[in-house]
């Protein structure tokens, strides 16, 4: 399982604690789990000495995680969790809190200090893996986010100011799909990665728009992006729209599973809106089909592949009668020439997932 920096015995834990058995308890379950860079310090102050708090160094976090004591003598880890989370390099540092059963009251302080889990003592060793586990696998995530943020930042930003205002669709508030298209061409060649690219297209949206009129469609279209946007907003990824109202997702990093997890739930969104939609065959309201291609690409033109193959699988699957969830799998061989195994779409099951290999 890879975590924070790449194993167990990569991770860093700074455990705090006044008592001297405590601590020798919790680094020998944390050991015992994997861990095997522990460093122990017995006061608030030497942790705020130990991270450098309120110093000036730009250097990397010296820890992945803190296990904080909360009753401490001259400073409590209320405090110190108060100013580790003053210093901006330690904003996103996962900080547990330790506590007694008989102290619980103190740990409403501590969420508000910036206090990310906590356990109580005396700590149970599986209890306390599971929570360091899971602390450094939101840092993590968040990582990741922040650091999709900051190349899509990137790449906007050699577009240059004049084509700024070209950049956002100006019905759903979302990326044009152009500049979703050229953030994938704009990728880095050579170094591979798992990209999902997930397509979402309204089922019978011509029929609609034929039906209804232009402003109706758009005031649809409005209202499935402003969902999208906070589902995009939540989980990190590029959100990008065509005009013909098919709405992309680019997630780099996320794998099959958690690509059609993303699909169910953007399938789900789009039916809990319950727009009116006389035009429908599944529903009463407005429906969205959903494809997710995924696939460890190299080149610019294989992610290129992997969107229109989205578009395509979600566009067959609105057409088969919609309301639905495709996930698709593209094999790392077929980049190097391997043939496609047909696909079909069977209209009664709602999702489905295939694999493409020679």
């Amino acid at each position: 399982m890879i975590i924070s920096k790449n194993t167990e015995a990569a991770v860093r834990i700074l455990v705090v604690d006044d008592q001297e058995d405590s601590r020798d308890l919790t680094e020998g379950a944390l050991m015992s789990a994997g861990y095997a860079d522990i460093v122990c310090v017995a006061s608030g102050w030497e942790t705020l000495k130990f991270l450098n708090v309120g110093g000036t160094t730009k250097e990397e976090t010296p820890v992945d995680v803190v296990l904080l004591d909360i009753v401490m003598p001259e400073m409590d880890g209320v405090e110190a969790c108060a100013r580790i989370r003053n210093d901006p390099r330690y904003g996103d540092l996962p900080v547990i809190m330790v506590t007694s059963l008989d102290d619980m009251d103190s740990l409403s302080n501590a969420f508000v200090a910036g206090a990310t889990d906590y356990i109580t003592k005396p700590v149970n060793r599986v209890e306390l893996v599971a929570r360091v586990r899971a602390a450094l696998r939101l840092k993590q995530e968040l990582d990741r986010r922040q650091a999709r943020e900051r190349e899509l930042l990137s790449f906007l930003s050699s577009w240059g100011d004049r084509r700024a205002g070209l950049l956002i669709d100006e019905a759903t508030g979302l990326f044009v799909g152009e500049a979703a298209e050229a953030y994938l061409t704009g990728a880095p060649e050579g170094c591979e990665e798992v990209v999902s690219i997930l397509a979402l297209s309204l089922d019978r949206f011509d029929v609609y728009r034929a039906a209804n009129g232009d402003a109706a469609a758009r005031g649809v279209l409005v209202d499935v992006a402003r969902a999208v946007r906070r589902i995009a907003a939540t989980i990190g990824v590029v959100a990008a729209a065509y005009r013909n109202g098919v709405i992309i997702l680019i997630a780099p990093e996320v794998e099959e599973n958690a690509a059609r997890e993303m699909g169910e739930t953007l399938r789900a969104t789009v039916s809990k809106l319950r727009l009116p939609n006389s035009e429908s065959i599944v529903s009463e309201y407005v429906t969205a089909s959903v494809a997710t291609t995924t696939g460890r690409v190299k080149r610019a033109v294989d992610r290129v592949q992997l969107l229109t193959q989205a578009i395509t699988k979600a566009q067959d699957a609105s057409s088969a009668g919609g309301d639905r969830v495709l996930a698709h799998t593209i094999s790392s061989r077929i980049w190097e020439g391997g043939s496609r195994s047909p696909e079909r779409i069977r209209p009664r099951q709602n999702t489905e997932t295939s694999i493409e290999s020679i």
